[in-house]
């Protein structure tokens, strides 16, 4: 009997010096905070990646858009520049999953929007005459828009975090500023 109550004597005593020895709490805590903290940061460095992307496709669009809405006839060279131009905005991204279609629509004289000329980067452009499906309200008859439209399959740099890759999409539609129509020249 004596052995027992020495051995719960003991487990008494260790377990009050336990609960009030404070010595080793930091480190635990902080061995069970870190973890946790890196997945936050990792977290919001990739949505960081992912959202500064996403803008990148944004502007891509609307400043391929700009510059041929800028023209009153665009040549093979000046095409040239503008998807170059919409690849540089894309750095430090890689542009390999990039896609960027440049569409002048006319609309004929019943107010159908058709496609007068298209090239792309990364893809296939329009058929020329291909009717094409617009917001209400863009054209009206004899009139036309430059549409670009964005694709860039986002792959993320932590492959651990997001494995799939994530496609942004963007279209922007600008009215010809020089002329009614802009043309394409070789």
């Amino acid at each position: 009997m004596r052995n027992t109550y020495a051995a719960n004597a003991l487990r008494r005593f260790s377990a009050r010096r336990l609960m009030r020895d404070c010595a080793g709490l930091a480190a635990v805590e902080f061995a069970l905070i870190v973890p946790l903290l890196l997945l936050f940061y990792l977290g919001s460095v990739e949505a960081t990646n992912m959202l500064t992307a996403n803008r990148r496709v944004t502007a891509v669009a609307y400043t391929a858009a700009d510059l041929a809405a800028q023209a009153a006839s665009i040549s093979n060279a000046d095409m040239a520049d503008i998807f170059s131009a919409s690849s540089a905005i894309l750095t430090p991204f890689p542009t390999s999953p990039l896609s960027v279609r440049i569409t002048s629509v006319v609309a004929n004289a019943s107010g159908s929007p058709r496609v007068a000329w298209s090239d792309a980067f990364q893809t296939t452009p329009r058929a020329v005459n291909s009717t094409v499906t617009l917001p209400a309200g863009l054209v009206t008859p004899g009139t036309s828009v430059i549409m670009t439209e964005v694709t860039y399959g986002y792959a993320s740099p932590v492959s651990s975090v997001v494995k799939e890759t994530v496609t942004f999409t963007e279209t922007a539609y600008l009215k010809p500023r020089r002329a009614v129509t802009v043309t394409r020249t070789n």
